[in-house]
């Protein structure tokens, strides 16, 4: 959703913000580490149903009252939430996580292109839509890169921009806390059912529920209240500049815990989409942030 910092400068609050996107990566990385047993539904409903549990029991979400314009805001913003994580781990069977996680940018970036009229938008899409080629070429790298995982990666970022826009009108109604535990809730009702259908018996073994009580809090708990710290204290533009690094931050941490290599040609396509988003946002000082860590 869009999240407005408070204007204010400084190095300290970039520290934090990096490792929220550096957590969210490697926590992803351990993710793709169950598909083999529990397959990517299966870790969705993982991640979205143990942080909406540690949710539920940390801010006892039973005590709020909603009335029917805020209850449709956080149904359909939970709704597009487990929608776009249903997608970005089902592109993920399919991608490496670097480039699953460049794809997925296009949401954003759409958005931000979006509500602008500046013609200087049309050189960021299309940069971005070169280096998007670049990753998905034939024979760009060593890593199989699959024409349904691309599908997938393509759906995320359409649910990634749509989850913008819920989020941007959910905060408009209701706290943004209780957006967040009450969103996770109503994904919690799709994604685990689709986990279970996937997944079944092997989503109660211990250590299957161990790592994903590690990635609901890598992925999740901790990435968000270290990007809540950040928010309050980075201007918008170093915001939008930082996280759009994270493609490049997903790469590495894969080719650390995974093992994936990306060729010569999708880093350049990666540099590409990292660079037309950071053109992005510096071209509208007055805009939030065109990619935001989703929760």
């Amino acid at each position: 959703m869009f999240r407005r910092g408070d204007g204010s400068s400084g190095v300290g609050p970039v520290a934090p913000l990096l490792l929220s996107i550096v957590s969210l990566c490697v926590g992803t990385s351990f993710a793709k580490t169950l598909f083999p047993v529990v397959g990517s539904s299966g870790i969705t409903a993982l991640r979205i149903g143990l942080s909406a549990l540690l949710l539920v029991v940390i801010q006892r979400p039973w005590r709020w009252r909603l009335d029917g314009t805020q209850a449709r805001a956080v149904v359909g913003y939970g709704v597009i939430l487990a929608l776009m994580n249903l997608s970005f781990y089902a592109a993920l069977t399919s991608l490496p996580l670097g480039v699953a996680i460049a794809i997925e940018f296009l949401g954003p970036l759409g958005v931000a292109v979006a509500y602008s009229r500046s013609r200087l938008d049309a050189v960021w899409i299309l940069l971005a839509v070169c280096g998007i080629l670049a990753l998905v070429l034939p024979g760009s790298s060593g890593h199989p890169v699959r024409a349904v995982g691309v599908g997938f990666a393509l759906l995320a970022a359409l649910f990634w921009a749509l989850y913008i826009v819920a989020g941007k009108h959910a905060s408009e109604h209701v706290p943004e806390r209780q957006i967040v535990c009450l969103g996770l809730c109503v994904a919690s009702l799709i994604a685990v059912p689709a986990g279970i259908a996937q997944a079944g018996a092997a989503l109660l073994d211990g250590q299957v529920l161990l790592i994903g009580f590690a990635v609901a809090i890598l992925c999740s708990a901790l990435p968000y209240s270290l990007e809540i710290f950040a928010l309050k204290r980075l201007p918008k533009q170093v915001f939008g500049i930082v996280v759009s690094l994270e493609p490049a931050v997903g790469a590495a941490a894969a080719f650390a815990i995974l093992g994936e290599r990306l060729g010569m040609t999708q880093w350049l396509g990666m540099a590409g989409v990292v660079a037309a988003s950071i053109g992005s946002t510096m071209s509208r000082p007055g805009a939030g942030s065109p990619a935001v860590v989703p929760a």
